[in-house]
């Protein structure tokens, strides 16, 4: 059986936190966004400094060693979510979830709020499972690919 362990990612962890933003861009992202976006995506560097600048803030998932999930929030808000396509429905996301939103009740806020867009039925599955509802859709601007936002709140 395989052990996991949740717990606070450390500078060691960056590499591996990168390379799963690689595996949840080309699995999640790529196929749903404009060639023009994949390009922008893959040349500005962006994964690597939101790993580089907030690595040390996620809440990291690891199986017999190897960091294979991890979530991040400011505030109430959830802001990242990534789980590796290897590893994916096992429940890695529910116990990432769990400790997030324990952290931002123990923090005093009263709702936890995140996005997902309208393409990705599975993260919206996973959310409502969870007790959130749709509270309000907006264009995704950051892919500039005719992309809908939905923001779930759950309290």
């Amino acid at each position: 059986m395989d052990v996991v362990v949740i717990r606070q990612g450390g500078e060691a962890d960056k590499p591996a936190l990168k390379a799963i933003l690689r595996d949840t861009f080309d699995s999640t992202w790529r196929p749903n966004i404009t060639p023009a976006a994949v390009e922008r995506y893959l040349t500005s560097g962006v994964a690597d400094r939101f790993i580089d600048e907030h690595g040390l803030e996620c809440l990291v998932a690891e199986i017999d060693g190897e960091v294979v999930g991890f979530i991040r929030w400011e505030g109430d808000f959830i802001d990242a979510l990534h789980v590796h396509s290897r590893h994916a429905r096992k429940g890695l996301g529910q116990r990432l979830m769990d400790g997030a939103e324990a952290a931002i009740a123990a923090a005093g806020f009263a709702q936890v709020r995140l996005e997902t867009d309208t393409f990705n039925q599975a993260s919206q599955a996973f959310y409502h499972s969870r007790g959130y509802r749709e509270a309000g859709r907006y264009p995704d601007e950051e892919w500039q690919s005719g992309l809908t936002t939905i923001l779930f709140v759950k309290p």
